[in-house]
Formats: C-alpha cells, structure tokens, sequence
C-alpha cells in the first residue's frame, strides 16, 4: 500500500521509498520502520498532513505515493 491510498487517522510504518525524491522524503524523516499518523487531506485530496516523528508534515499526493507503507 501507498501513503497517498492510507485514510484519515490511520497509523502506519513506512516499509520502503520507491523512487521520486527519495534523499529529501529521508532527510525528512521517512525511514523505513518509522510510524506514521495521516492527520487530514486537504479539501480536493491533496496535499495530505502527516504526523512522524512528533511533528507535523505536509506532503504532495505524487511525493506520498512513493513511500510503501504496511
């Protein structure tokens, strides 16, 4: 599954980065194993607020689609 397809208040753990900006979504904390809580969409979907690491992110819908989560 993919972070863009995870709904509202869903918590998660980042499996993988398959490609797209892969150093900067690392530099931001989206390590393989690290837990993640999706806090809210925007209106018409995107971007999406996340919750890791005890600070809130906001990521582009293309961004969160390469990050593999279980």
């Amino acid at each position: 599954m993919r972070l863009n397809e995870v709904m509202p208040g869903e918590v998660v753990k980042v499996r993988r980065i398959a490609g797209g900006p892969k150093t900067r979504l690392l530099d931001m904390g989206l390590t393989p194993g690290t837990k993640i809580r999706v806090i809210k969409r925007a209106p018409l979907g995107d971007p999406i607020e996340i919750e890791v690491r005890g600070y809130k992110l906001s990521l582009r819908l293309e961004e969160a689609g390469y990050i593999e989560v279980e």
